[in-house]
């Protein structure tokens, strides 16, 4: 009973308790003082970039640079801030072990904030650079590789930052970094087509050989329109309202033929023979004479006719014209061929039929 009266009395001694709690309030005060110091700091350059930098932003032509301001202004509170709990607990006469703990959970803390700045920033200037471009079909690939480029920016950030962070803790990254290397190794052999085939995908969206609506011709002959590309393959529907499913390591190792491109004008091409005893100049001017006749037919450049070939029986021509786009051609050939012949019978111009001649000698004896 006495030892307990003399601990209550050891707790309450005046000169040990408030020299304890002007101490700790001491230390405490400056802890917060540091800590307002900085938020004010922050606040400082926060007003500076508003106000000042942001004017001569104003002056740019472009918005890429009012972008990044818009995303860096918050960021810079939250570092000054963090920066001054580092110091403020710096200053606390705590013990090293703590100390030590609260300035790794810091560290973490800025990693990830510096992270997500630079992970903001790459996302606002990939949607500068995608808003910048008109509404064009390559606009629309650009679009397509966005999500994909950010996965890949967000996975290498988050590895940057778990290697930052395990090599400031000392930790023996070389062992982590070969386990990732023998895994990466063991699913790249197990699924070597697939990862082949998105590989192909990528290589096909940077070099771009066709785009989303342009018209392809394969080197066995199948047509058709490009209707996605994707990552593990590409669709492309025929011209018989088919949808043809490609992988991209086919299409990267393959020839063909894109129509679309450098533009979407195209070239027709009609065959036809007349009789040898046609005249050749005046089959050669209603030919060039018809063809303008159909609206479809551009008229620079202008259609042309050529003999090509003299035949077993007929003297083959060969009338070429160009239309503006190349889903026309098909329909105005038809008009071209069906015009050919109402006026080849206004002029009396004979498409023979094929004729072989056989001569019949009276065999000797």
């Amino acid at each position: 009973m006495n030892s307990f009266f003399g601990l209550i009395q050891g707790l309450l001694q005046p000169q040990e308790g408030d020299f304890f709690l002007l101490f700790w309030a001491k230390e405490i005060l400056g802890a917060l003082l540091i800590l307002a110091l900085f938020w004010l700091l922050s606040q400082l350059v926060v007003l500076v970039l508003d106000r000042w930098v942001r004017r001569v932003t104003a002056f740019s032509s472009t918005d890429l640079d009012d972008r990044v301001l818009h995303r860096v202004i918050p960021y810079v509170t939250r570092l000054f801030v963090v920066f001054g709990v580092y110091l403020a607990i710096r200053s606390l006469p705590l013990n090293d072990k703590l100390v030590m703990i609260s300035s790794g959970v810091i560290y973490v803390i800025m990693v990830v904030i510096v992270s997500t700045l630079i992970y903001h920033l790459l996302g606002e200037l990939t949607k500068w650079y995608v808003a910048g471009q008109d509404e064009t079909v390559g606009t629309v690939m650009s679009r397509q590789m966005v999500p994909m480029a950010e996965k890949i920016v967000f996975l290498f950030l988050v590895g940057s930052a778990l290697i930052v962070i395990l090599k400031h803790f000392n930790y023996d990254i070389f062992s982590l970094v070969t386990a990732l290397g023998i895994g990466s190794l063991a699913i790249g052999l197990a699924a070597k087509d697939t990862l082949a085939n998105m590989i192909s995908g990528f290589t096909i969206m940077l070099d771009r050989p066709f785009r989303i609506g342009d018209r392809i011709q394969l080197v066995g002959g199948q047509t058709g329109d490009v209707a996605d590309i994707g990552l593990r393959s590409t669709k492309i529907k025929t011209l018989d309202n088919q949808l043809l499913i490609i992988p991209n390591s086919d299409l990267c190792n393959t020839i063909l033929t894109n129509q679309a491109f450098p533009n979407s004008r195209a070239k027709g091409r009609i065959n036809i023979g007349v009789a040898y005893d046609s005249d050749v100049d005046q089959v050669k001017q209603l030919l060039v004479a018809t063809a303008a006749e159909v609206d479809d037919v551009l008229s620079d450049p202008p259609p042309e006719v050529y003999l090509v070939t003299f035949g077993d029986s007929a003297l083959n021509m060969a009338l070429f014209f160009w239309v503006e786009e190349y889903g026309e051609l098909f329909a105005t050939t038809d008009k071209v061929n069906s015009l050919i012949i109402k006026r080849f019978g206004e002029h009396s111009i004979e498409i023979p039929f094929p004729i072989r001649t056989v001569k019949m000698q009276k065999g000797t004896d």
